[in-house]
């Protein structure tokens, strides 16, 4: 793991996000950028021992974040419905060009994109891999996602050929551990009787635990080049929603409510070849089974198990 570093962390209250950088913050001087619209987040994030910086990264005004720093991880992202594609490309994809360009001197950065790049494939249990095509998707439950995303891989190695600076781009699959995470929501869902929403059955996945995503960090980092390394950043294992689903109702007793929605032209599966991910990292530490009891445990504390 990365030690004695100066880091900025950009999105750093995101719910996948912040558990990163409170691990990184006890080994190296870490810095989170957001707008801090609520000063209770900065108050929070000042707590775990992260400096806190505001910023837009619409505005691109950055007089408060340090531009001296070893590695920039860029997670910021605004999700939006499909009329706010415009608001979504000034912040995910200008932003982004505006804050590599503030960090231009650093050693390396990580620019985080998504599955959601990908085009859609027929099979539901289908293993992305980096040369797949991308284009017009439904992996993503943010209409503009996939399009933002795009743009914003496209900004990055714009970037690391302008200012030489090394990047690499991870191709984020859905996290595991954080509860207010994908598998968080879906227990809290049937803890308190919501719908799921699935856009097929099966819906495959390759989860990673956040613990795993701290580990790689640095190993991905060191794989960044000039023009960009883009790999997929996932799990090492298969899993279908159905199947976390139906483990919940085994330890709770109660059933999930799934509606399956198939979207036109959409994927119905979201899971990841990791071939390229484990040449630069290695196996993912936790296996995902493990993870998710451990987050089952967590949140059905003090619920009636069976």
């Amino acid at each position: 793991m990365l030690t004695d570093k100066k880091i900025l962390i950009t999105g750093v209250t995101g719910k996948a996000v912040l558990p990163i950088a409170s691990r990184l913050a006890k080994c190296n001087e870490v810095w989170g950028l957001a707008r801090f619209s609520n000063p209770a987040d900065r108050q929070k994030i000042s707590a775990l021992g992260i400096k806190p910086c505001a910023a837009d990264l619409a505005v691109g005004d950055f007089r408060d974040v340090p531009s001296d720093v070893d590695h920039l991880l860029h997670f910021a992202w605004l999700r939006g419905a499909a009329d706010e594609l415009e608001s979504a490309l000034k912040v995910n994809v200008e932003g982004a060009g505006l804050i590599l360009h503030h960090c231009r001197h650093a050693k390396s950065a990580l620019v985080t994109s998504s599955l959601a790049v990908y085009a859609a494939h027929a099979d539901p249990l289908h293993l992305y891999r980096e040369s797949d095509p991308i284009g017009p998707s439904a992996t993503s439950n943010a209409a503009t996602s996939p399009v933002s995303k795009a743009a914003l891989e496209a900004m990055a190695r714009f970037c690391s050929r302008a200012f030489a600076l090394p990047i690499v781009i991870p191709r984020l699959n859905t996290v595991l551990g954080p509860h207010k995470a994908y598998h968080g929501k879906h227990v809290q869902a049937v803890l308190t009787g919501q719908q799921i929403v699935l856009p097929g059955d099966p819906n495959a996945h390759s989860p990673i635990h956040s613990d795993d995503m701290i580990l790689q960090i640095e190993p991905l980092l060191e794989a960044a080049v000039v023009g960009g390394t883009t790999v997929n950043w996932g799990g090492d294992e298969l899993v279908t929603s159905q199947q976390t689903l139906a483990r919940v109702a085994a330890r709770t007793g109660i059933a999930a409510k799934i509606v399956i929605e198939a979207k036109d032209g959409g994927a119905a599966g979201n899971a990841s070849d990791a071939v390229l991910r484990r040449s630069i990292t290695g196996p993912c530490t936790i296996n995902f089974w493990s993870g998710f009891d451990r987050l089952l445990d967590e949140m059905v504390t003090g619920s009636r198990l069976t």
